[in-house]
């Protein structure tokens, strides 16, 4: 079952969804500190980039990604890409008050980074708030997801910070980024704690 395209405008950011004419914003963005994505797995140069996107999209056609350029109003310049992934459907059975539900139950948000630039600008907490705004208000999700490779302390902590509940380690995961077996950070926000959180990435955005 696959997910509407959308676009979402805030103060600081769009998020577009996600195309091959991004390729060259992308490698643009990621170009000139590799010292920052040593956990993520960021596409470098321009070729990588259109790999990259194509995979995006395969996974947006297969129902289970949903995936964005992210844009900076002042500059109309690409700084950076995140998705909704594994983005799930639960059954729900015949005779339940969720049977018939068309849009997703829960997902994750990943494959976030941002150009060197724009790190502590305020675009990743306004594009968080952008994506778990849909997911929890449009959407109706249940829950939603994060994981980050356990040596990834910035990430992690910038979870802690939006109210974003440590679960637990998964270990072995996924592959890292540089190609060994990671262990994962776990953590989710729930639908009763977005009001809270909500408020903790509204006051972030608002902090001088």
């Amino acid at each position: 079952m696959n997910v509407e395209r959308v676009e979402f405008h805030g103060n600081l950011v769009r998020l577009e969804p996600l195309e091959l004419h991004h390729a060259g914003g992308l490698a643009a963005a990621s170009a000139g500190a590799p010292e920052l994505y040593h956990w993520s797995p960021i596409p470098q140069g321009k070729d990588s980039a259109a790999q990259y996107i194509d995979t995006a999209l395969s996974w947006e056609a297969a129902g289970t990604a949903l995936p964005f350029a992210i844009v900076r109003l002042s500059d109309n310049r690409v700084i950076g890409s995140s998705r909704f992934w594994n983005i799930e459907h639960w059954p729900w059975p015949q005779g339940h008050p969720q049977h018939g539900r068309v849009t997703p139950d829960s997902c994750e948000i990943g494959y976030s980074w941002f150009a060197h630039d724009a790190i502590r600008t305020g675009a990743n907490t306004e594009s968080k708030l952008l994506m778990l705004r849909h997911a929890f208000e449009t959407w109706k999700c249940f829950r939603v997801c994060f994981h980050t490779d356990a040596r990834n302390i910035r990430s992690r902590a910038a979870l802690e910070r939006i109210g974003a509940k440590f679960e637990g380690v998964l270990r072995s995961h996924r592959m890292a980024a540089d190609f060994i077996p990671r262990d994962s950070y776990r953590f989710s926000i729930i639908d009763a704690e977005w009001p809270g959180a909500k408020e903790r990435l509204q006051k972030l955005l608002v902090r001088p």
